[in-house]
């Protein structure tokens, strides 16, 4: 072992500024707080975000007892001392020192958010729970009524410890077959309901994180067609239950007869199938025991019934069959037919994927180089320590266990390349963002597969691996081949290229001398709840998500800043600090680069994202893809992102690019394209009628505003509203021909600070309003503004707050503002969404009539009340003031330990609030 980081003689503790912090954690529904812990202690460098996620999910112990962990130092020390220990008694180190320099290593890297293991080990190790470290699993089904059954129980036990399977139910008979006893099969599809029904039944019962789980079924099956159009359909049903007044909403009472929700679906295609689509062939779908064609159908109508159910509902994914097995290391042993809940793992049946991410934004030195040794020397550490896990770790079943120990897969990657590439000028969507990407990912795989052939001449190499030693060696081959044919464009990417090319000639040389320890080394994960614990700007493989977020503070509250990545790249293109600042300050104002001032046209395309004025283009996702492909064991968790102009057409050309292109597995996700989805973004105002030209030269008089002061005797409307848990009142005074011109707020004893602050700002709000500013410009300011407190309201057209400002100026668009003005800021009231819902206009319900009867209808305080558990599960209409800066929806699920929106991590999810996900990271 070589040190990296640290000092000898001297504790990486040492060398880190340490700080307590109070971790109070709210209930989003009332208010209440939910968790506390006092005086935890971590690194100053890490922020509130970070923080708060590993208290409340890492640390282990009752809390209020002496035995809780109040420390990252205890939990570090918890982790790291197994596995340090374990390496030991293995025989992994020449020298009490090099088990020193391991130790030590290994903690400076996580103190510092270097890299991290992925979750469950921080759950686990170290505890008097099993000792498992995978987050997912494959499993295996066969064409017998016991092994079904037995499915059903080892997905149970996987999901009742918070993680995810992934399966193939191709060697299930198909409806179209015949039973021995002489009867019709079921069919894979039936038994499906059956897996669902458990794993949403487990998924609610208190487990760490939702049900995650892949089903897979080949392309050749009889009944793929069905198995195709399964979730595509359960959408119609959605529609019509909520169309005839079921409550269909997310987390409605209604929604669990709703089947096939809880796994992702994917096809696997073969070479064969593709090339039928591509030439217009028909194609054989085939028996399960037998292997007879028992029918043909045209492979471009099957290839096109699956672009059309994924442009429906998002599913079914591709899985390249052909490809994936191409790659394999180990197919004397058995083929790859599954994958884990997001893609990434692939390999034999009832394995299990072992992960951890190194955070790339880490080694950007300040002259913008890329530290290779560094990065190196990390990754040698990283994949040491993931092989020791596989010697303590616990499994599942015993099926798994055996496996995993006969194989010992890994599953190293990296988090926060889009930060890296915007952060060294270089677009996401581009030949030179592309050529890093493909770089450090050979460079990573290279060191990966050249430590596990050293690992091997001191421990051993994988049990299986005599077996297949050829068809391994075959494949490092390829990825030294593929390293060879990569093409470098700038400094950066071609001091790494160098790097990796060393690495692959060592690689290979060690391999052959000494097998190799790993059947597989290295993926990309989505990286959620650890990304977030290591402060990363991106997950995974993906590009930023938008250009503003949001920052927890110290003590409660949050900030709007621009992503600290952009005035680094902008500094790295050139630009002086005063432009800097200026196009910081732009973009903090407009969430886009567009018109930013001084900015060049030619840079706008390093500040795309996966969202916005700008977004990136599908294809886009795709190539980025593929640039990584070729030098990963496993496979990569990302859906491509289409907007919902999208055609079907524009899906089938994704899905034909990701096999020409070399993927192994591909997911599209088409915008608002679920019924049940949190929120349709407005469209703009349509058919408007074209403002007359305007005379060449026109001469505009500017008149002083003048103040029109609201009569003695005025209508008014009080709402006594409730946000977060906090009650207030808010009085809202009209003119009597036209117009709202007063308000009054209070929310606390009169005297106090707040009373005070409420009362000022009425009085400039009033004010404005008096001299003509319009509401819907107050509105378009104030909506979406984020703050504590916040959440859940009593309000049945506002159910979610993200604070008082945000619900108070909600409540007055919807009192006071048109449809037409409010449908274009995208606020609407319940029966507006109920009739969106339904696939109606609701414009036709705002007659006359109907907006008198508004205007005179009782104050919200004397409304009946919606039921609570109604608006426990009711869905928010606000989703955030970055959807509002962007202009569309991060279209993603609410958390369903804290409500906050999810955030897109690979082709799972990720809460920024909690850190829950809802997959596998």
């Amino acid at each position: 072992m070589k040190r990296i980081f640290t000092t000898p003689g001297v504790h990486p503790y040492d060398e880190v500024l340490w700080e307590r912090r109070d971790v109070v954690m709210t209930n989003w529904r009332d208010g209440s707080i939910n968790f506390e812990q006092r005086g935890v202690e971590f690194p100053q460098s890490w922020s509130v975000n970070a923080a708060n996620i590993v208290t409340t999910k890492y640390f282990r112990g009752a809390v209020g007892t002496p035995q809780r962990e109040w420390s990252l130092k205890q939990l570090v020390d918890r982790v790291v001392g197994v596995y340090t220990k374990t390496a030991v008694e293995h025989g992994y180190f020449a020298t009490e020192e090099d088990a020193e320099i391991f130790d030590h290593e290994l903690k400076h890297a996580l103190v510092n958010q270097i890299f991290s293991f992925n979750s469950p080990v921080w759950f686990n190790v170290g505890t008097a729970s099993p000792q498992q470290v995978s987050a997912c699993f494959i499993l295996a089904v066969d064409d017998q009524m016991e092994s079904i059954l037995d499915w059903y129980k080892e997905e149970g036990v996987i999901f009742k410890g918070g993680s995810g399977s992934g399966v193939n139910l191709s060697r299930i008979r198909s409806s179209k077959e015949l039973l021995s006893s002489g009867g019709t099969a079921s069919g894979p599809v039936s038994f499906m309901r059956g897996a669902d029904a458990s794993a949403g039944t487990i998924k609610s019962g208190g487990a760490t994180r939702r049900a995650a789980k892949m089903v897979v079924l080949d392309v050749d099956h009889p009944d793929i067609e069905e198995f195709i159009e399964t979730k595509a359909r359960e959408e119609d049903k959605v529609r019509a239950l909520r169309d005839a007044g079921f409550d269909m909403d997310l987390g409605g009472k209604d929604i669990v007869s709703v089947q096939y929700q809880n796994a992702n679906n994917s096809v696997r295609v073969s070479d064969e199938f593709m090339n039928a689509v591509e030439k217009g062939e028909r194609f054989g779908l085939r028996a399960r025991l037998t292997g007879e064609v028992i029918e043909t159908v045209e492979a471009k109508d099957l290839f096109r019934k699956m672009a059309k159910a994924a442009w429906e509902c998002a599913d079914p994914g591709v899985q390249y069959d052909d490809t994936i097995n191409d790659w394999h290391t180990s197919p004397e042993t058995g083929r790859i037919t599954a994958s884990n809940p997001c893609s990434e793992y692939l390999h034999l049946d009832n394995s299990s994927c072992n992960l951890a991410s190194i955070n790339l934004l880490k080694f950007l030195n300040d002259d913008d180089s890329f530290d290779i040794a560094s990065f190196v020397k990390v990754t040698e550490l990283v994949i040491t320590a993931m092989d020791v896990s596989i010697t303590f770790a616990d499994f599942p079943t015993q099926k798994i266990d055996e496996t995993t120990r006969a194989y010992r897969q890994l599953g190293i990657g990296y988090a926060n390349l889009g930060a890296l590439l915007m952060a060294t000028g270089h677009a996401y969507d581009s030949d030179g963002g592309r050529a890093v990407a493909g770089a450090i990912t050979s460079l990573m795989t290279g060191v990966s597969y050249r430590r596990s052939a050293e690992l091997a001449a001191v421990v051993g190499p994988y049990d299986g691996y005599a077996r297949n030693a050829d068809a391994h060696k075959r494949v490092m081959r390829k990825h030294s081949e593929a390293n060879d044919g990569l093409r470098t464009i700038d400094a950066i990417d071609g001091a790494i290229h160098r790097e990796a090319s060393k690495q692959w000639a060592e690689c290979l040389k060690l391999g052959d001398k000494n097998g190799y320890r790993n059947a597989q080394a290295s993926l990309l994960a989505p990286t959620g709840t650890i990304g977030l614990m290591m402060d990363c700007d991106t997950t995974g493989i993906e590009p930023d998500l938008a250009l503003v977020k949001f920052k927890k503070l110290v003590g409660g509250g949050s900030m709007q800043i621009v992503n600290q990545t952009i005035p680094r790249a902008l500094r790295q293109l050139g630009y002086q600090e005063e432009q800097v600042e200026a196009i910081v300050e732009y973009i903090a104002q407009n969430s886009h680069v567009v018109d930013a001032p001084g900015l060049k046209r030619e840079h706008y395309e390093v500040f795309d994202c996966a969202m916005g004025e700008r977004a990136i283009a599908p294809m886009g996702h795709v190539r980025m893809m593929a640039a990584a492909q070729p030098f990963l064991s496993g496979a990569i968790s990302k859906t491509v992102n289409l907007p919902e102009s999208a055609t079907i057409e524009d899906i089938e050309q994704v899905y034909m690019e990701g096999w020409k292109l070399g993927l192994k597995a591909l997911a599209v996700y088409r915008d608002n394209c679920k019924v049940g989805q949190p929120l349709s973004v407005a469209g703009k105002k349509s058919d408007e009628k074209a403002a007359p030209a305007e005379p060449a030269v026109q001469v505009v008089e500017i008149s002083r505003p003048t103040r029109r002061r609201m009569p003695n005797q005025r209508p008014s409307t009080t709402t006594r509203f409730t946000v977060g848990g906090a009650k207030g009142y808010m009085t809202a005074s009209s003119y009597p021909d036209d117009g709202l011109g007063e308000v009054f707020l209070k929310m606390s004893k009169q005297g106090s600070t707040l009373a005070g602050v409420m009362d000022a700002f009425s009085v400039a709000i009033s004010i404005g309003l008096q001299y003509g500013v319009p509401l819907e410009t107050y509105v378009g300011k104030f909506v979406n503004m984020r703050f504590d407190p916040a959440g859940m309201t009593d309000d049945p057209d506002v159910r979610m707050a993200a604070s008082v400002m945000d619900y108070i100026f909600r409540r007055l668009a919807l009192d006071h503002l048109p449809y037409d003005d409010r449908a274009a800021l995208g606020i609407f009231s319940a029966s507006e969404r109920s009739a969106q819902q339904r696939g109606e206009d609701p414009a036709p319900i705002h007659t006359d009539e109907v907006i008198a009867e508004l205007a005179t209808s009782a104050p919200i305080e004397e409304q009946p009340q919606p039921r609570p558990e109604a608006v426990a599960v009711a869905a928010p209409e606000r989703v955030g003031s970055l959807e509002s800066h962007q202009g569309r929806t991060a279209d993603a699920p609410l958390c369903m330990t804290c409500g906050t929106k999810m955030r897109p991590a690979g082709s799972c999810y990720v809460c920024e609030g909690c850190g829950s996900t809802s997959g596998c990271s």
